[in-house]
């Protein structure tokens, strides 16, 4: 899998955690999902970011 392709599955991943706790559910449970899946959705973005390293083995 390239580096792009996992960086969109943590990012669309972050971002149906963050839906989910916003509209399903209720309480800290809610609270946490939603920080949860924004935090996923910020690393996922910074690493789309993030320069590559390429190794000439």
């Amino acid at each position: 899998m390239k580096p792009t392709t996992t960086s969109w599955v943590v990012t669309g991943l972050g971002a149906a955690v963050t839906a989910l706790g916003a509209t399903a559910l209720s309480g800290p449970l809610a609270a946490g999902a939603v920080g949860f899946g924004a935090a996923h959705v910020v690393l996922g973005l910074l690493d789309m970011a993030r320069p590559t390293i390429k190794k000439h083995s």
